[in-house]
């Protein structure tokens, strides 16, 4: 996982000004600027994306809209209700699965993975302890397991291949430690990889039916699912594509069992705001677990990354939470602490995986914060 990726949430940004699916002027103080965020959408589709979809929420009001198109072919216009591949904002769900366990006493953060999952570290290269909390706050020193490697072509080629969190699991463990446990941070699938399975072994149920009855069904996430080797997205959505050598290529139908617990849902811009909304009210954590979503780890000044969550400060105001990608698909999710302003966007980026940020996600973010309260 690139760092851009991770840092997309806390980026300076550059604003312009537009048509909106939806627009209204709120004067309400701390209300969203409406005119900031359709000025964000303005001009697609182009070269950076065919689609985009946002919305804006919290005390002060709320705007949503959409822009681009749902299908180059056709030049249809993009639905504001479309599913997306969600990408790593699927770890948010993750961690409050894994919380959500150790609130009801099934899991203990402070105790080792390897008591859980024995036999996958059984032979391995890691004979200290990794905690599940090190594994939810990216501290476990796990490296990345193995793949088809960041070019795109090659990804491309695999497309529709299957591969099982377990095998990337153990490919993962059969390397040397990259650090001490707890000693940095660093941001990887692997960690939400190992917690899936975590969740699998103490539930007895796939990863994508626990979190689906312990998270998506109390936030009231109707619109969510996890497809496992289905690569279709099922219901209405906006296709992906991604540009090679000046032609866009197609990239909505793709197999991402590989990484089910850290990447792999497909969501909704108002299931996700859902989810912030649910979660930040306490009402899918209890409180005392919940902490972990907004307590980075002791000791690592450096480090912003927590339970599922990222914190990021923008404007003397801090936001918590979770950007991610898949080709054809960027997606961000974020809120103040208290609910007084939440955003979650998701942009059809033609270059999803590159090293730079997409300039309508800049654009999106800069719009969504402002006039926070």
């Amino acid at each position: 996982m690139k760092r851009r990726t991770v840092l997309a949430l806390s980026t300076a940004l550059a604003l312009g000004a537009a048509a909106p699916t939806r627009a209204a002027a709120l004067p309400t103080p701390g209300a969203p600027d409406a005119k900031a965020l359709a000025g964000s959408l303005q001009r697609l589709p182009d070269d950076d994306a065919t689609a985009a979809l946002v919305r804006v929420g919290g005390t002060g009001g709320s705007w949503h809209g959409a822009a681009g198109v749902r299908d180059l072919r056709t030049g249809a216009a993009a639905r504001e209700e479309a599913r997306f591949r969600a990408g790593s904002t699927t770890k948010v769900v993750t961690a409050a699965t894994v919380l959500r366990l150790a609130a009801d006493g099934r899991v203990d953060l402070n105790a080792p993975v390897q008591r859980y999952l024995p036999e996958l570290f059984a032979g391995s290269a890691f004979h200290r302890p990794v905690s599940v909390r090190q594994l939810l706050n990216h501290t476990s020193g796990i490296p990345a397991g193995d793949g088809w490697g960041d070019a795109f072509a090659d990804q491309y080629a695999h497309r529709f291949d299957v591969v099982t969190p377990a095998w990337v699991a153990a490919s993962a463990l059969a390397k040397e430690p990259a650090f001490a446990p707890g000693t940095r941070q660093q941001y990887l699938n692997i960690n939400y990889t190992l917690l899936g399975l975590l969740v699998e072994k103490v539930t007895g149920d796939t990863f994508a039916d626990a979190a689906t009855r312990l998270v998506l069904r109390p936030a009231g996430m109707r619109h969510t699912y996890f497809p496992g080797t289905d690569r279709r997205i099922h219901g209405p959505h906006n296709r992906g594509y991604q540009l090679v050598d000046g032609k866009f290529v197609d990239v909505t139908e793709w197999v991402q069992t590989d990484r089910t617990a850290a990447g792999d849902m497909i969501s909704t811009t108002a299931d996700l705001e859902r989810l912030l909304t649910a979660l930040f009210s306490a009402r899918i954590v209890p409180e005392p677990q919940l902490k972990e979503m907004f307590t980075p780890p002791a000791g690592l000044p450096d480090a912003t990354m927590t339970a599922g969550l990222q914190r990021i400060k923008i404007d003397n105001h801090t936001y918590w939470g979770k950007s991610g990608s898949r080709y054809g698909y960027s997606t961000g999710m974020a809120a103040t602490r208290n609910l007084s302003r939440t955003a979650v966007y998701s942009v059809n980026s033609t270059d999803a995986k590159g090293e730079e940020m997409n300039p309508v996600a800049q654009r999106i973010i800069l719009a969504a914060v402002r006039n926070t309260a």
